[in-house]
This record gives C-alpha cells, sequence and structure tokens, in this order.
C-alpha cells in the first residue's frame, strides 16, 4: 500500500536510530538472548504487529472488521504500560503468539493468513518481563502512521539485517550482496504488470529492490494493488521467512505474498500456465542436499542432490513463454556429467541463455569461497550464442573479503556494455566473449569458457581462487559419488 498519511509529528532518522539502539541495548541485557541472531527475530516480531496496527487503525476508519481480536490487538496491551513482569510474559508466551500462529482464513488474501505463517514458528525467548516491557515501550516511539517513520524504519532495518548477515557466519547463505541484487535487477528491465518471483527469497532483497525499483511506477491504488500482488516469495527457513515478511512489510507492502514452505515441493506440485511467472530473480542454495522425497518428484533424469540443479530445472519450468530470469550459480553449476549436463541442455534448447557474468573471486565472502555466476536468460527458444563478461576488481585488489566487500561501481562497465533491454551494439572486449551455442553444445553443454584474451597461468592466479575451484570440483565430484550410492542400493 502506499505510505499512510501522517497522524503527527515525524520521528527524525536520529531519534529513530536512538530507539533501535536503546531496543538492543534492551535485548542485550536479558539471559535468554544470545546475540543478534536470537534479539533481530524478536524485534522484527514485535514491529510487524506495531505496523499491523498501524493497518487495524486504517480499517477502523473505513469502518471494516479488525483481523486480530481486540484483546490481542498491539494497543491492548503494549499500550497498558503497567502491564509487564511475568504477568506480561505469561500473557505473550501462552496466549498472543500462539492465538496468532492459529490464525488462517480459506479467504485467498485475507491477512491472517499473514499472520499465521509468520508466527507459526515464533518464540518469545526473553526470560524478563521487565526488560521486555521495556522493549516493547521502545517500540511504541515508532509511527507507523508516518510516511517518514516508515521510510527511515525500513532504511534502518537493512542494515540490522546486514550486520545480522555479518554475525551469522555459515548461516548466512541466504543472503546476497546489494551491489549484485541491484546489478541484476537492472538488467532484468523489469516492466509494470509482470509477475516477479524469488523462490529462495531469504530476508526479501530481490524482492525489495525489484518492489523499489516499480513503484515510483505504480500511480494510483489499482496498480499499487497490482504490484502488491506481483511480488511473490517462497522461503523455506522460519528465520529469514520472519525477516522478509518484516523487510517487506517496512517498505510499504501491506500483506506480502510469500510463502513459507520448500519451494522445490510447491514448484513440482504447480501445474499449468497459471502457475507460470514473467520473471525469476533468485540465488538459490547450492552445495547442500534435498530429501529423498523432493528428489523423487523430479524426472529421473534430473535427479539430483545437488540443490543448485534442482532449483535450475525448476525455474525453468516455472518462467511463462518470454519469461525472464536471473540467477546466482556456482562455478561448478557451468561444467559436469550427470544430472547438470542434462539440466544445461534443458536450459539451452528451451531458453536464450544470452549472458553469464563472471565474478571475481570473494564476492560471496566470507559464507563461501566458490566462485560464482550471473546468468540471464529468456525463455523464448533456443540459445544461439552466449556472450561472457568477466567482472574485475579495482586495480591492486585480487578479490574482495568481508572488510573489503564489492561496491556498485564496480558494475558500470558492464552495464554500459550490456546494450538495454535488446542488448544492442554488444562488442568482444577484454572482458567480453562470445561463444556459438554449437561450441557449447560440442562440449556436452559446459558453459565454462573462460577468457580468450588471458592465459590460464595458474601460478599467477589468486591462493583463495584455487581454492574455491578445487572446494567446486569436490561438490561436483561428492554429488556425483552420493547419486551413484543411491542408484547402487535402490538396485540391491
Amino acid at each position: 500500500m502506499a505510505p499512510l498519511p501522517k497522524t503527527q509529528d515525524t520521528t527524525s532518522r536520529a531519534r529513530l536510530s536512538a530507539v533501535i539502539k536503546s531496543a538492543r541495548d534492551i535485548m542485550r541485557k536479558d539471559a535468554g538472548l544470545n546475540g543478534d541472531l536470537d534479539r533481530l527475530p524478536l524485534l522484527s516480531w514485535l514491529l510487524f504487529l506495531r505496523s499491523f496496527d498501524a493497518l487495524e487503525a486504517e480499517r477502523e476508519v473505513f469502518g471494516q472488521e479488525p483481523i486480530i481480536k481486540p484483546d490481542y490487538q498491539w494497543r491492548a496491551w503494549a499500550d497498558r504500560e503497567t502491564f509487564t513482569g511475568a504477568d506480561l510474559l505469561m500473557f505473550v508466551n501462552t496466549e498472543l503468539l500462539p492465538y496468532l500462529a492459529d490464525l488462517k482464513s480459506d479467504v485467498p488474501g485475507d491477512p491472517r493468513n499473514v499472520l499465521g505463517q509468520v508466527f507459526a514458528g515464533v518464540q518469545n525467548r526473553m526470560l524478563s518481563g521487565y526488560l521486555f516491557r521495556d522493549l516493547v515501550n521502545q517500540i511504541r516511539g515508532i509511527d507507523f502512521n508516518s510516511s517518514d517513520d516508515i521510510h527511515t524504519m525500513a532504511f534502518l532495518y537493512e542494515d540490522l539485517l546486514k550486520q545480522m548477515r555479518d554475525a551469522a557466519g555459515d548461516s548466512g547463505e541466504f543472503y546476497t550482496p546489494r551491489p549484485v541484487i541491484r546489478f541484476m535487477v537492472e538488467q532484468t528491465f523489469l516492466k509494470l504488470g509482470e509477475s516477479i518471483m524469488d523462490p529462495a527469497c531469504g530476508t526479501g532483497g530481490f524482492l525489495v529492490e525489484a518492489y523499489t525499483e516499480l513503484f515510483p511506477q505504480a500511480t494510483g491504488k489499482v496498480l499499487q494493488q497490482q504490484l502488491f500482488n506481483n511480488i511473490r516469495g517462497i522461503e523455506k527457513k522460519p528465520l529469514p521467512f520472519l525477516l522478509c515478511m518484516m523487510n517487506l512489510t517496512l517498505h510499504g507492502i501491506p500483506s506480502p505474498k510469500v510463502l513459507h514452505a520448500n519451494s522445490l515441493r510447491v514448484m513440482i506440485d504447480e501445474k499449468g500456465p497459471s502457475s507460470q511467472v514473467d520473471v525469476i530473480l533468485t540465488n538459490p542454495p547450492f552445495g547442500g542436499e534435498e530429501e529423498d522425497s523432493i528428489v523423487q518428484g523430479f524426472p529421473t533424469a534430473y535427479r539430483s542432490r545437488e540443490t543448485a540443479w534442482l532449483f535450475l530445472h525448476s525455474v525453468i519450468k516455472k518462467l511463462g513463454h518470454g519469461g525472464r530470469c536471473a540467477i546466482v550459480l556456482p562455478h561448478n553449476a557451468l561444467f559436469g556429467e550427470g544430472p547438470g549436463a542434462k539440466v544445461r541442455k534443458q536450459l539451452l534448447e528451451e531458453c536464450d541463455l544470452h549472458t553469464i557474468i563472471r565474478l571475481p573471486q570473494g564476492v560471496f565472502a566470507p559464507y563461501t569461497p566458490i566462485p560464482a555466476n550471473l546468468l540471464f536468460f529468456e525463455k523464448t527458444g533456443a540459445t544461439k550464442e552466449t556472450w561472457y563478461y568477466e567482472i574485475i576488481p579495482p586495480e591492486g585488489r585480487k578479490g574482495y573479503a568481508k572488510t573489503k566487500p564489492m561496491r556498485y561501481e564496480e558494475f558500470e562497465a558492464c552495464a554500459a556494455w550490456w546494450g538495454g533491454p535488446e542488448r544492442a551494439n554488444r562488442i568482444q572486449t577484454d572482458r567480453a566473449w562470445r561463444v556459438p551455442a554449437a561450441d557449447i553444445i560440442s562440449q556436452n553443454y559446459n558453459l565454462n569458457f573462460a577468457n580468450p584474451t588471458e592465459k590460464d597461468d595458474l601460478a599467477h592466479r589468486p591462493p583463495a581462487e584455487l581454492l574455491g575451484n578445487l572446494i567446486s570440483a569436490e561438490h561436483e565430484i561428492l554429488a556425483l559419488l552420493t547419486s551413484l550410492a543411491k542408484d547402487v542400493e535402490g538396485s540391491a
């Protein structure tokens, strides 16, 4: 929805920053919370309830029935400053959260379904009811009827997500650096009215960027509602799902169309053109293994425990005719035998794989040293040729690290070379080269074509890059051996 009209003086960014800092300081004092991985979810669902209360107030203005029963609405318990200590904790833990988790409706689009999904896995880990009251009082200072507060809070929330990503370590696989997200969205050339999906949406980075890109064009409530409905996601893990819902809500989407489910199972079960979408923007998980029931749902030729292959196959099927996709894939997804080769064959036969962007080493540090690529394709017919473009770090740098991440400006030369939506007037340079589809097919659909202007001098390549390539190869070998072992067990 469009930002709500102001009802009081707006809170400055400095004040909101102080509110969030005070909230985090309060949470640090509670023995039940361990680090930002505990604190940010708690802050998220409280912010969600606070913002939802603003929507409830708007519904009342128009004479609509409340979604949440009056006794459980934010104002009924959060605004009672004397309601604190053990009584407050007892209410939140045994009444409020179970009530919200049980909300559901048979009516499509009913906000009760959103609330039920958001709170299905939520727990309150705070042990002190008095500290919980202090935390609630801080959040009461945010005015979700103020457009300035909403926009500022969205900005601050993005910063909190980044900090949590930095603290997440191995749990941070669902994060994609903002410069990569922005570049992928811009080079997909989104149009208002298109359905846009991320089947592994994490905390909602691609969805927020797509929404931000298109919202200025959505003039009027009809176009805005259409845009709300066209921004869609699926997220399997409860923590990023909660963060995604809060992220989208803060950015102005009142009832985000994000499903808490295993997207591979969802896409297997969906059939027909009505389930297809126009655009997919995603960074699916890779290097992991899916459960047998998911793998067995795929056609025999494409069965694999490597999630990258399963997602790529599913994405191709999910796109409607003429649909477009920008996807992050690990380096080892470009080569290898078995199911991977069959998925690449499917990709080149059904889609125009027009561009592969080779990312430098360390873009996804510290979460993985594995090199990654950005694949851009359209479901418009078989590939005739594929252009490659190699992004290089700034002079004097061999790669990136957590303390020295990639910047958006480093995509500018590639964006200028791209040639707009029609990819017109592309030329070969020392960083861009063209490979005919026939050459790819002759190499058993191997997409790993090196820059022809550079010698593959192992002695001068960064050690981190060599290690990353070795890890990629090991993942490929392990996936093949695991698949072979399953086949042997099945035939025994």
